[in-house]
This record gives C-alpha cells, structure tokens and sequence, in this order.
C-alpha cells in the first residue's frame, strides 16, 4: 500500500495544485477510455473473420478517425491552457519574499515586509527528532502566512537550481542574473517540503525546501520575535 501512495501526488494545498490534480484524473480519464477502445477495435479485428479484396478505400472512416482524436485533443487542451495561465498569474500579492539558490542550500529574504534574511541547510541524520522527515528538515523553515496571495522572486548565485514544492504546485528555475517569480495561495496551515529539481552538482539531492504555513498572527510573532 506504501508503495502506491508513492505514485500519487501530494495533498493539495493551494487551489493551483487542486486544478493540477483535477486535470491529472482527467487526462488520465481520457486516455483509458482511448486505450480501451483501441485494444477492443485490435481484438475485433484479430478475431473475426471479416475480409474483402475490393475495399480499396473508406472515406468515411478515414474522416471519423481524424475528426474524432482533434476532438480528443481540445478536451485536453483547454484546460491545460487555462492551467498554464492560472500558474502564471499574480493577483495583487500582499507580500514577496526572496529565495537565493546555493550550491547546496537555499537563502531567503523578507525585505518588502522587514529588514530579516536567513539562510536555510538541511538537517543531518545526528540532529532529526522523531517524525522528522530526513533530508527534508532544516535548520531555519520559511514561514508564511495563509490564505494570502504571496509572491516569490527566485535567482541563484552560482549555476542553475529550481524552487519546488509540489503540494503548492510551485516549480519555478532560479538563474543566475534573472529573476524568476511566481505567486501561489495556501488553504491551510502545515509544512510542506520541497527539493531543488535541477542537476545543480555534486550535492543536488540535499538542498531541500521546508515552507511552513501559518496563520497570520503567528507569522506576525515571528517576524518580531526575528527582527528585534
């Protein structure tokens, strides 16, 4: 049963990921239905034995079996753009905050709402307590408030890394010299763990993201108890 949980997604936390999860099933949906209707049209034509010499073409099927995969296609199409676009759309973020990639950790900074940075290295197997997860936990967690349109401007100081944490349904590249942004929204409080996924070097697999939400009287709390 471990097992398959593994192949699913994650719980969903923000609205962009829950449409992400509702277009996986669909999609999913659309291509058993195709598959079941291919493997019984082979069956049927192994088996029975129906045959001519004269059938030199059949126009009709030729236009049905073109019409009916672009049909197909749209029903996949669509909300996949409509997808792409909700992903790349910031309503009015009420706040922004910064993550710096490094080979291999992540540095943040609080700058539009305080004068507070951080830099954030993942946890070794000595120090985790129980139920702490490994190579996931780290030393300064990046917390945020929710129910609140934020807004994350990411770069990288050295090569190539990428800020991911599919429970958000954020995959954004950090580039050297660019930056990259991307706004999301959580509906409840937690923490959801992420990794950098980009082949950024030897140590690629152990720069992890720990975001931990929170409602906005905490997240107040901490910003003061962080900044005195």
């Amino acid at each position: 049963m471990a097992n398959w949980a593994q192949l699913s997604f994650q719980d969903p936390a923000s609205p962009v990921m829950m449409q992400l999860v509702y277009f996986h099933d669909h999609a999913c949906l659309i291509l058993i239905l195709v598959l079941c209707y291919v493997m019984t049209a082979f069956y049927s034509l192994l088996t029975n034995g129906f045959m001519s010499r004269f059938v030199l073409e059949a126009q009709v099927i030729e236009l049905i079996w073109t019409i009916v995969p672009a049909f197909i296609l749209l029903f996949l199409a669509f909300p996949s753009l409509y997808l792409l676009y909700t992903m790349d759309e910031l309503l009015n973020p009420s706040m922004t905050f910064k993550a710096i990639g490094h080979q291999w950790y992540w540095s943040y900074e609080y700058s539009d709402v305080c004068d507070l940075a951080f830099d954030s290295y993942m946890l070794s197997d000595n120090v985790l307590s129980s139920g702490e997860c490994r190579l996931l936990e780290v030393d300064h967690r990046t917390v945020l408030p929710v129910n609140l349109n934020i807004r994350a401007v990411i770069t990288a100081a050295d090569v190539i890394h990428a800020w991911t944490v599919p429970s958000l349904g954020v995959k954004v590249d950090a580039v050297p010299g660019r930056l990259n942004q991307i706004g999301f929204l959580s509906l409840r409080s937690g923490v959801f763990y992420g990794q950098c996924s980009e082949i950024c070097g030897a140590n690629h697999s152990f720069m992890p993201i720990s975001i931990e939400m929170v409602p906005f009287s905490i997240f107040s709390s901490w910003l003061n108890l962080n900044t005195e």
